[in-house]
């Protein structure tokens, strides 16, 4: 049998789907499983891990029920960005709740980092502004508030990614710690000129660098999906900017505008980074 469909799990804010589309880009099945979002405190927004794996794998499973997973030739992953998941390289299970992108807990240590005069520096290396919204200050609550995921980190046992890494990790039974550049460029932790990890900044976050997954780049031979009839996974990128390239923005000065659980503007700006001057 020919391998003429591509399989895409896109784990959402509020979904796992998994979709496969022909050579042409036409749908050929869908499925879909809700995840639930959590609300322990106002302005925190948590999801369990373990219902995103399960919810990915089977949408994923619902599929490749319906085509045959002959017919599948590789995997594409897509995934809502910034929400941060901790767990175990031994055990392979979560050690503490994801913390969403939409969560605030960190609002408190960047409004520090702010005060400081810190954010210039910061925003010239990674081209975000100093938010809770992204990833690392949520790494650090983590670590200074859940004594497992502490405890894990002094163990050098701890892993963390975003939700990507999560399902790398997952789908290749824990044979690939790895998480794409656009994905990483959301942490606060990258240097974008390098799209490498930046030691200052995990220090300035206090964020264990062996915890980290590789940063690769979003196109390549990934990992192969052992838990999905051993088929390659060949694509990642963060939500938004793979619609940006789904819709083909591939020139400078081309945008897209998508409306989700949030509404997110993105531009292909080109080989040189812009320096904005309105926070963006």
């Amino acid at each position: 049998m020919t391998a003429d469909l591509l399989l895409a799990l896109d784990e959402g804010t509020t979904s796992a789907r998994a979709i496969a589309f022909d050579l042409k880009g036409h749908e050929v099945a869908t499925h879909a499983v809700r995840i639930a979002q959590n609300n322990p405190e106002p302005a925190w927004v948590e999801q369990d891990a373990n219902q995103i794996r399960a919810a990915t794998l089977a949408a994923a499973r619902a599929v490749l029920a319906q085509v045959g997973s002959a017919r599948v030739a590789a995997i594409g992953l897509t995934n809502q960005r910034e929400t941060i998941v901790f767990w175990d390289a031994l055990t392979h299970e979560p050690l503490a709740p994801a913390i969403v992108w939409q969560d605030r807990r960190g609002a408190g240590l960047c409004a520090q980092i702010v005060a400081a005069g810190d954010e210039p520096a910061i925003q010239a290396r990674t081209g975000l502004v100093v938010d809770a919204y992204f990833s690392a200050s949520k790494i650090a609550w983590a670590l200074a508030n859940w004594p497992a995921v502490r405890a894990a980190a002094d163990k050098g046992t701890l892993r963390i990614g975003t939700v990507d890494s999560w399902l790398l990790w997952t789908l290749t039974g824990g044979q690939v710690h790895a998480t794409d550049a656009t994905n990483a460029s959301r942490t606060l932790l990258m240097d974008l000129a390098r799209c490498e990890w930046d030691a200052d900044l995990c220090a300035r976050f206090g964020v264990p660098r062996a915890a980290l997954p590789r940063i690769t780049d979003s196109a390549g031979p990934l990992g192969t999906a052992t838990l999905l009839g051993h088929l390659p996974i060949t694509g990642c990128a963060g939500d938004q900017q793979a619609a940006l390239i789904g819709h083909a923005c591939l020139m400078p000065g081309q945008a897209k505008a998508t409306y989700g659980t949030g509404a997110f503007l993105l531009a292909h700006a080109g080989t040189v980074p812009p320096v904005s001057r309105h926070r963006l």
